[in-house]
């Protein structure tokens, strides 16, 4: 009998996992992926639908037909629970029978933790996913009919650092464009210590440099921002201040998703899964996991919590990790390593119409090189990415650069 395998998620982490798996093992394992959504996002997009530069069609795929024609089973179901005892993940589809599993099931994103943030029953907007991105898209459109002040950022415990400045630059260039600028200030508001931690300590003269624009931009900034609350037009921050907003976005905490939560023993306190440097479970050996579901610790403790970013490309490479393993188990080869903090940064960060091109060789500190380069060709770097990956992912050539 052939071994199973089960990817549960199909974001980065969890279409690159199944498409390397299939291209290492190519018939020799039955391979199934399980997500609750039928098409693929390309998150880094999420930010130009907000101002309308990008429509849903243009950042999405199916991914049926994607992994179908790899010849891998696709099921679209939310994921319950898992049973690592039993080997089985329980969906409301019935249960799935697993040799070894992938969990790259992303965040949770955590509103209840501050009251009256999110667009649930909240009073800020999202780009945490498509739907959240299209609601801000509708909301932004009205608010340009009568501007106020806007407020963007991120909460403890977010850990999608690189989003929230993206957005504060995207949308100071939307209501330039609006010419309505001069009638909506911008604060930013972010758990880092200062500019440019991005939860992972700074990378060169990150500071300096964000630090920089936001003056030349005229963009207000609190660090170590704890946001307590959310009211009418109020943030609330430990300490007394608050903040005024007519518009504003705002990162939640994120956690491990529920479906981990719901099984003792798999996640960490938070829900995210601890593993070893071949991404395999520290106690489940035939578990693996890749992504935002990973547990990371902090390079340095902070006077108020930041998450570890995952981003993209961090995803795609622990996925790479993880599928290699699991192939080499089953072939009996010998399997990889490479510890969290040794991935290299590779980050493309858009402002606007300008940008930055972040490039390190480990992601945290010590490290022998790292590069930041400012300018346009940030942004068009950035317009040709979404392009290339979109393209790559929905034809499984993850194998690519």
């Amino acid at each position: 009998m052939k071994p199973r395998i089960v990817v549960a998620g199909a974001s980065f982490a969890g279409l690159t996992a199944a498409f390397e798996l299939k291209r290492e093992l190519k018939d020799k394992a039955e391979l199934t992926v399980i997500d609750r959504h039928s098409q693929f996002v390309f998150i880094p997009s999420l930010i130009w639908v907000v101002p309308g530069w990008r429509r849903a069609e243009q950042i999405t795929f199916d991914l049926r037909s994607s992994l179908q024609s790899k010849g891998i089973r696709f099921v679209v179901a939310p994921v319950g629970r898992f049973d690592p005892e039993r080997n089985r993940v329980i969906t409301d589809q019935g249960e799935f029978e697993y040799d070894y599993l992938v969990i790259s099931t992303g965040p949770h994103f955590d509103w209840d933790a501050v009251p009256g943030l999110g667009p649930h029953g909240g009073y800020t907007q999202s780009v945490c996913s498509l739907p959240h991105a299209l609601e801000a898209g509708k909301v932004w459109q009205e608010f340009l009919k009568s501007p106020g002040p806007v407020v963007l950022g991120a909460t403890q415990y977010a850990s999608c650092f690189g989003a929230e400045y993206e957005m504060v630059f995207n949308i100071d260039r939307a209501l330039r464009e609006a010419k309505v600028r001069d009638r909506a200030p911008l604060t930013f508001i972010t758990s880092e210590p200062f500019l440019g931690h991005f939860g992972i300590g700074g990378v060169g003269r990150g500071q300096q440099m964000v630090e920089m624009f936001f003056k030349w931009l005229k963009i207000d900034w609190i660090t170590s921002a704890m946001t307590e609350k959310v009211t009418p037009g109020e943030i609330h921050l430990a300490g007394g201040r608050v903040v005024p907003f007519k518009y504003a976005i705002v990162i939640p905490p994120f956690k491990g998703v529920e479906a981990v939560r719901n099984s003792p023993g798999l996640g960490d306190g938070r829900g995210f899964i601890p593993v070893n440097d071949r991404y395999q479970h520290v106690s489940y050996k035939n578990v693996y996991a890749a992504g935002v579901a990973v547990a990371v610790k902090p390079p340095t403790l902070t006077p108020v919590p930041c998450g570890v970013p995952k981003t993209g490309y961090m995803s795609e490479v622990m996925a790479g990790v993880a599928a290699h393993n699991i192939a080499a188990a089953i072939m009996g080869k010998a399997p990889k390593a490479l510890p969290f903090p040794d991935i290299k940064a590779l980050c493309i960060m858009d402002a606007g119409k300008q940008g930055v091109i972040l490039l390190s060789d480990r992601i945290f500190a010590p490290r022998k090189h790292e590069l930041l380069i400012p300018g346009p060709w940030s942004h068009w770097a950035k317009l040709w990415f979404e392009k290339y990956f979109l393209w790559k992912m929905r034809t499984g050539r993850v194998y690519l650069p």
